[in-house]
């Protein structure tokens, strides 16, 4: 009887934790020098997993590159006037490439970041990532920015338009 108790007990503790998981998405992430290597997992959104990095004391970093699956990818480039032009891609992708920055912003972390990415029939897109959420996985690649270089030296301030211009300061 008390072995059925304690099963009961472990089971009921592996589903709250299942569900604890399900809903509150973590992203993963291992530091090896100034590398930085994150693992996203489905339902998670790009720009708020990278931007959450800067709670664990990661300010500044180049976004090297990035691999996976992503749907409802909504990408953009920016007009001679400075306004994005957006377009939607509800259907999942390949995420193909990342590139881009985290640096601090007028609103906290910022995230500028490009992809390219190729649909189910292999055509290939890119531009500027406004959001996207992964569907199986996405591996990407960071290097802190350091040896000198304070998270103050690099932010984002308003620019014209929609555009959010990086500012490199020299201290």
């Amino acid at each position: 009887m008390e072995n059925n108790s304690n099963l009961a007990e472990i089971l009921n503790c592996i589903i709250e934790t299942l569900k604890e998981r399900s809903l509150s998405r973590i992203m993963e992430h291992i530091v090896s020098g100034r590398d930085v290597f994150v693992r996203l997992d489905p339902g998670e959104e790009i720009h708020e997993a990278i931007r959450s990095l800067s709670d664990k004391g990661i300010k500044s970093a180049a976004i090297t590159s990035g691999i996976g699956r992503i749907q409802d990818a909504e990408v953009a480039y920016l007009d001679s006037d400075g306004v994005y032009q957006k377009t939607k891609y509800s259907g999942p992708v390949e995420l193909l490439s990342t590139q881009g920055n985290l640096c601090p912003g007028p609103d906290g972390p910022f995230t500028h970041i490009h992809i390219i990415m190729s649909d189910d029939d292999m055509n290939v897109l890119g531009g500027h990532l406004f959001s996207a959420t992964v569907t199986i996985t996405a591996e990407i690649h960071l290097r802190i920015m350091s040896d000198g270089v304070k998270p103050s030296m690099m932010c984002r301030v308003p620019g014209e338009g929609n555009f959010v211009k990086l500012e490199l300061r020299r201290e």
